[in-house]
């Protein structure tokens, strides 16, 4: 069973390496993980392969937390405040969870897709313009 060293979770020998994660892409939770809050950060388990891992700060939780509404983890981190000096801390953290399953990339919705649309991506008619 996985476990944590502050702030990173630490996974399997499948762990991504720090310098092969890429915080330039889109990430997300898994949609098969749960965060649950505990006084010393979170827990999070993946349903999918019965793992569990702790992330161990609170800064750690909003960075995966805020995952899925940036454009990258590098934006993730910098809207939970993570510094330029703390950076290469989150970006193992980050690369371990990548490894062990618990965040995925994020992947565009087909293009022409009503998900597609509302995220920007897609081709077609503007919803509500008639264009």
């Amino acid at each position: 069973m996985p476990h944590a060293h502050a702030p990173a979770a630490e996974a399997s020998s499948a762990t991504v390496a720090a310098d092969v994660f890429d915080a330039g892409a889109p990430w997300q939770l898994h949609p098969q993980v749960s965060l649950r809050p505990e006084p010393f950060g979170a827990l999070a388990y993946h349903f999918g392969t019965r793992r569990l891992s702790f992330l161990k700060t609170r800064r750690l939780v909003d960075v995966v937390e805020a995952l899925a509404a940036h454009p990258d983890a590098l934006g993730a981190c910098d809207a939970a405040g993570v510094t330029a000096d703390e950076l290469p801390v989150y970006r193992r953290a980050l690369a371990s969870l990548a490894g062990s399953g618990m965040i995925c990339r994020r992947v565009p919705p087909p293009e022409g897709t009503v998900a597609a649309r509302a995220a920007g991506t897609g081709s077609g008619t503007a919803a509500g313009t008639g264009t």
